[in-house]
Formats: C-alpha cells, structure tokens, sequence
C-alpha cells in the first residue's frame, strides 16, 4: 500500500489540495514534505500524536520528513483556531521549547542518515529584511481573499492585529523556503491549517512555476464530536513532569467504547484488520483494546 492509501484507510485525511496528483505522486515517487510544530510550550501533547503518526506512516513508506519547529512565527503566533491573541515569548523560551520537542520527536521519527531532518523557521524568519519580504513575498497575497480564511475569521469580531495578520504570509513563505533549501513538495497539517498550507502551496507555484500540494488531517475528536486529549488539569502532555504516565495510562482507558476503533487506527500501527476486531469487542472484552492505545 502506498503512503496515500494508508492513511486513507486509516482515517487521517480530511483535506487535499489535488487529490489526484497526491495519490499518483505518493504511489511513485518518494517526496520530501514537512510538518510544522509550533514551540510555545515545551512539551507535545496528545493533539500532536496524530501529525506524528502520519509523519511516521509517510516515513515508512520511503518519503523524507522534515519536522520544522516554528522559532521564528512563534515570535508572532498563530491565529488559526484562537479567539485571543497568543502570549509572546522571548527568544530564550522558543530555543529552549525547540530543544525539548525535539528530543520527544526523535522517539517517532528516525533522523539518522538523513531519513528526516529538523529545522527550524528561525533561521531564515529572524533576520529576514522586511520591505525586501513585502516585495518579494507580499505582492502575491491578496488582502480580500486573506479575509475570507477561517483562521482569521475567528478574529474579525474581537480584533485582529496586524503582527498576526502576517502569519499566513511567514509560514508561506516557510513551505517556499523548504522546497528551495530541501526540495519539500508537499506540506500536513491540522484542518485548522488548511489557509496557510493553501498559501504556501500557492505561493510555490506562483514564485517557483512548480507543483506543491498541501494535505490536513482530521482532528481528533470524540463520536460526540468534542477534541479528545483534554482533562480536568488540561492538555495531556507527552512529558512525563506534565502529565504522569498514571494519568496518561487511565486517560486512554476511560475512553468511551465507541471511540476505541478510531484512536487504535490514528494512534498504533496495529494491521487494519485487527484494529477492526478490537474494535468491535463489546462490554469487559473491549478494555483488552484498550490496553494497545497510546502509553508511554
């Protein structure tokens, strides 16, 4: 099976930009694409399980991952999903969130011999020359189309700011960089991020005259329809400090029968054909399922 129908079968995919040329490029070619994983906190938490298992099933079947940590657009924050501007961090706090994701990455993906790479938007966003960025960058972006992106339409009402407003524009550019410095064709993303992979993707073929697709994966959510991962001291972290392996362990273990098939699907890499027998015990014997979700 190619990357394409795995995750298909799997249930990660939710949007594509061309889903014909996706489903023949990942079925013949090997591609390098990329990931983007903000640094505002110094741990993942379970929200991140499933852009990692995607990045691990792309891995697997041949294509290079990059893993880019949001040094730079950190410094702005992402408005996408967010009814209130983000808290700013210093420098300091970015470089030292990055190190720590980066460590709880490597225990997913295998960065040795160039099979991944690490990188992260600092390098080229914090001395970018900004009247040479709105020129080169900024001219293809239309303010009117911008508006109409659900990522800002969340903000309209409570007041959107201009440092924000330049986030689509920064993480474009990110995906553009990515396909000059390292041949990434492709970015995955949150549906919440649909507007600016569009963005990026656009922004290639526009600058570039070449093809660059974008793909988001579904949230994870609940049969009632609720963002799964959350409990009564907030996110369930993938840090042992944050979130006790106790915790983590009878978070999974609580979860409601009918969820069982979906998470075993998005968060193990059992075979399909088990994930549908265990997902279809019923009463005491579903708890055995239970036991191959996610733990640390």
């Amino acid at each position: 099976m190619s990357a394409f129908d795995v995750l298909m079968e799997r249930g990660f995919i939710e949007q594509l930009t061309h889903e014909d040329e996706i489903k023949e490029l990942l079925e013949k070619e090997k591609i390098t694409f990329y990931i983007g994983f903000d640094p505002t906190a110094d741990s993942l938490h379970v929200g991140h399980f499933i852009a990692l298992m995607a990045m691990a099933h792309m891995q697997r079947a041949g294509h290079r991952p990059i893993a880019l940590i949001g040094g730079g657009t950190a410094m702005i924050g992402d408005p996408s999903g967010k009814t209130d501007m983000r808290k700013m961090l210093t420098k300091e706090e970015i470089q030292y969130n990055s190190e720590c994701l980066k460590k709880q990455m490597e225990r997913f993906i295998d960065f040795s011999d160039g099979k991944a790479i690490m990188v992260n938007n600092a390098d080229w966003l914090w001395n970018l020359n900004y009247i040479e960025f709105l020129r080169d960058v900024g001219v293809h972006f239309s303010v009117n189309k911008m508006l109409t992106a659900e990522c800002f339409k969340l903000r309209m009402e409570k007041g959107l700011s201009f440092l924000e407003f330049n986030y689509m524009l920064m993480q474009a550019y990110d995906f553009l960089e990515l396909h000059k410095r390292f041949g990434c064709v492709m970015e995955l993303g949150g549906n919440d991020q649909w507007s600016n992979i569009l963005a990026g993707a656009d922004l290639i073929r526009r600058k570039e005259g070449k093809p660059a697709y974008g793909l988001t994966f579904k949230l994870l959510t609940n049969s009632e329809g609720k963002k799964m991962g959350k409990t009564e001291k907030g996110a369930l972290w993938l840090d042992a400090n944050k979130t006790t392996p106790f915790e983590f362990y009878q978070y999974w273990r609580n979860v409601n029968d009918a969820d069982v098939e979906k998470c075993l699907a998005l968060l193990t890499f059992l075979p399909m054909d088990e994930v549908r027998r265990l997902g279809a015990l019923k009463d005491k014997e579903i708890n055995e399922a239970k036991r191959y979700l996610p733990t640390k």
